[in-house]
């Protein structure tokens, strides 16, 4: 099989072969790299909870209690008691009509978006919308209209072009890649006009904006989904919306029908991640990421530093882990052709001489010549 040693090689060539690298102690706001010690501002753990203690010992005490996998799909032997609480809290905390647990935020989008629209139907989808969703769009067969990024006339435009039996608009809040935040009243309002549902996709923002509820159910979404494995720090995703589409999607959406249920350790973390969240230790640490992101000088936690050129944006994050700060070079096709950048993605758990140090970082690259934001000191 040498195209596969060929298509290797291609990518080398343009600068795109992608390697993880081994993290070589838990998981923080310091990480171990290659036997170096970096300051992490790459990871999404925006509340710096995947390491708190509280969710190691709910972890430690469920496994006692109920062992570690789920056995089965939940549609046979795996719809664990736990799982039916933590979909309860999760619907009562974000004032919904009932959540749907999945795996990962991608098996969520891609199982979520064919049973809303099929081939008879129409998308209208941001240009600039996470994989997941493009894929999701793609499995439902519906027509797929792209949307100039963040911009409801150009989708209130789309819309008015007709067609599809069903209507679907479909948006991140927060968006991954660049850290800014879509029209969601206006796309509401635009959607409603034409009749069309409003999905959105609060991955980034669940645990953080607005309480830690995200930004998704105060816009009035229909669909909301949101991820667990972020600022809640542990892993899955779940759907948020009517008692009616939760239940159809345990008959039509395949990776949750498919799919072993989310291990016992996952739901003790993310449950009680979720109690964290909804109380005071969740608002102390929401306050110490705003402080951090006026500090920085972001919009958001996560602050894009445009680089453009692939190899370029790789030998950028090197010479930035020369001054010990791991910030990672992004690469088409997470984002568009000649948008390579370093995503800075900041976290509560950070110290105040780690943000000397992300500082120190930022003006490297300003004096580099890249487009670096200022914060306040």
């Amino acid at each position: 099989m040498d195209f596969l040693v060929e298509e290797l090689e291609a990518l080398e060539a343009s600068g795109r072969r992608r390697v993880p690298r081994v993290i070589e102690a838990r998981q923080g706001p310091r990480i171990r790299v290659d036997g170096r010690w970096l300051i992490n501002v790459s990871s999404n753990d925006y509340l710096g909870l995947a390491t708190h203690p509280a969710l190691a010992a709910a972890v430690a005490g469920a496994v006692g209690e109920d062992g570690v996998g789920a056995g089965a799909s939940r549609l046979i032997t795996g719809n664990l008691a736990r799982a039916e609480a933590l979909e309860r809290a999760l619907a009562a905390f974000h004032g919904a009509p009932a959540a749907r647990l999945f795996g990962s935020g991608y098996a969520a989008n891609t199982g979520t978006i064919p049973v809303l629209v099929g081939k008879d139907d129409l998308i209208v989808s941001d240009e600039l919308n996470h994989a997941s969703i493009i894929d999701g769009c793609r499995l439902s067969r519906a027509r797929v209209r792209i949307a100039r990024h963040g911009d409801a006339e150009h989708v209130d435009a789309l819309l008015r072009q007709g067609g599809g039996r069903r209507r679907l608009v479909i948006t991140e809040s927060l968006f991954s890649m660049d850290g800014d935040v879509a029209p969601l009243a206006e796309l509401r309002e635009v959607s409603q006009r034409h009749g069309a549902m409003l999905m959105v996709d609060d991955a980034h923002a669940v645990g953080v904006a607005r309480e830690g509820a995200g930004y998704g159910g105060a816009a009035g979404a229909d669909v909301v989904v949101g991820t667990l494995g972020k600022a809640f720090g542990a892993a899955g995703a779940y759907v948020l919306g009517p008692p009616a589409l939760a239940e159809l999607l345990w008959s039509r959406a395949r990776p949750l029908v498919f799919s072993t249920g989310v291990a016992v350790p996952v739901l003790a973390a993310a449950s009680e991640a979720g109690r964290l969240v909804r109380g005071e230790e969740g608002q102390r640490r929401r306050r110490r990421l705003a402080d951090l992101v006026a500090q920085v000088g972001g919009a958001s936690h996560i602050i894009p530093i445009l680089v453009g050129d692939d190899r370029r944006a790789m030998e950028v994050m090197e010479q930035v882990k020369e001054v010990g700060v791991l910030l990672q070079a992004i690469r088409p096709p997470t984002v568009p052709d000649g948008t390579a950048r370093l995503r800075m993605s900041l976290s509560a758990s950070l110290g105040e001489e780690d943000v000397g140090r992300v500082l120190e970082a930022l003006e490297l690259l300003r004096r580099a010549g890249f487009d670096v934001p200022r914060g306040t000191p």
